[in-house]
């Protein structure tokens, strides 16, 4: 038995036990099998301070940091060309779903070359989704994706909103989370992020959207009325505050917003030399949606803005910290819309028809927004074949979010080093 008070005359047994506390360890480390070689420079640490310190947990201390900043351990290095082997498929799956090491399960199936066979390959990538650290995905991926990393940086005027505070900016970023994490743990449709019945609140949440009747510091799933105005992610203060700007709404970037994460189709950046809004010399006393319609007037910004701005409009009845009003000042809010491809529409819920109208568009950028976390690369033109046929499979389960994640590693991108080299394939 591995002991920590081993002395020098039992330095053959702690080099034994040494062994049988750094095999396991480095094989769940390096994500696959270990040799002699691979032991022999944490073993060498070993020794180094045990016969220093005379002390068997500061040789294992040191060995473990030799361990930690191997590049075995800091980079997935795959050497394959065309196919992965099984034990690069089991680092690519647990690091997509888990985004950590694999498990001893998935670890011994790759080692076994079982991992690769398609029943084998669904049953670990349904079981992953399953458990607990699936939630990574929350985390990592969602508040990568509608930009909730961004909410650190807002700061709204304090003046105009003296209310807001670091445990509202906290409750902004859980509800979208709680969202998210609810249609990954239910695998329901992706399309409930865009337009739900209920949304997550606790007590500060709810008296922010002047909800009543929620209570305490928890929070809980609450069912809403139509009056309410809220539900979707384009209803959420994190989504409405990272896109405004510290004094006012922005519809500029709250359209860019939209057409980048819900629609894929983000604008290019405005020409070098444009003025800001707040810049120019039209009259901050109209209403904004006219300030915009200089920007128009500019030729080099009028095609950019003409899809963006109609886009944004539509969010112009929540205000820069996400409540909900009628008015701005003494102008009535005009929420009156348009997509790019010019269906016209009125106001939040407008706008989540239209978008519900082409679900495939919205299913589309999700895929996208995955496969490339799935890949830590950008999509290219081979890739756009693979987004097509899992926005399709998926269609036919009601766009799960699982059928998604499946599609994507079943896909030829997640199965391989080099894309062009094989067909996309499923079972």
């Amino acid at each position: 038995v591995c002991s920590s008070d081993l002395s020098p005359a039992d330095a053959a047994d702690a080099e034994d036990c040494a062994k049988q506390v750094l095999s396991p360890l480095l094989r769940r480390a390096y994500r696959r099998p270990i040799t002699a070689d691979d032991l022999s420079a944490p073993m060498a640490l070993f020794r180094e301070a045990y016969e220093e310190a005379h002390d068997f947990e500061a040789g294992i201390e040191r060995a473990v940091a030799g361990i930690l900043v191997n590049p075995q351990f800091l980079f997935r290095i795959e050497r394959t060309q065309g196919a992965i082997t099984d034990l690069e498929l089991a680092s690519r799956l647990s690091f997509f779903l888990w985004g950590s090491l694999p498990d001893d399960e998935l670890l011994s199936l790759a080692e076994a070359g079982q991992l690769s066979r398609p029943e084998i390959l669904r049953e670990q990538t349904r079981r992953l989704l399953s458990d607990d650290r699936a939630d990574s995905l929350v985390s990592n991926f969602a508040d990568q994706w509608l930009y909730l990393r961004n909410l650190d940086a807002v700061t709204p005027d304090a003046r105009l909103f003296p209310d807001f505070d670091q445990n509202l900016r906290d409750a902004f970023r859980k509800e979208t989370e709680l969202l998210f994490r609810e249609v990954l743990r239910d695998d329901t449709s992706v399309l409930v992020l865009l337009k739900s019945s209920h949304t997550f609140l606790n007590e500060r949440l709810a008296r922010h959207y002047g909800i009543s009747h929620v209570i305490g510091d928890h929070f809980r799933r609450v069912d809403l009325t139509p009056d309410q105005h809220r539900g979707g992610i384009l209803r959420h203060g994190s989504v409405l505050s990272v896109s405004s700007y510290a004094t006012r709404t922005s519809p500029v970037l709250r359209g860019k917003w939209v057409l980048e994460n819900l629609l894929g189709s983000p604008p290019p950046p405005p020409p070098p030399g444009v003025p800001a809004l707040q810049d120019n010399t039209v009259l901050a006393a109209l209403p904004l949606r006219e300030r915009l319609a200089a920007h128009r007037d500019n030729a080099a910004c009028a095609a950019c803005h003409q899809r963006i701005d109609p886009v944004g409009f539509a969010l112009e009845n929540y205000d820069a910290v996400g409540r909900w009003r009628d008015s701005e000042g003494e102008f009535t809010i005009d929420a009156s819309g348009a997509l790019p491809d010019g269906s016209q529409f009125e106001g939040i819920e407008g706008l989540e028809n239209a978008l519900l109208q082409r679900p495939n568009v919205f299913v589309r950028t999700v895929t996208e927004k995955l496969l490339v976390y799935a890949l830590g690369r950008g999509l290219n033109s081979d890739d756009g074949a693979t987004v097509r046929r899992i926005v399709a499979d998926a269609e036919k389960q009601d766009n799960r979010f699982s059928a998604i994640v499946e599609g994507i590693v079943f896909s030829t991108p997640f199965r391989m080093r080099d894309n062009r080299e094989l067909a996309d394939h499923a079972p």
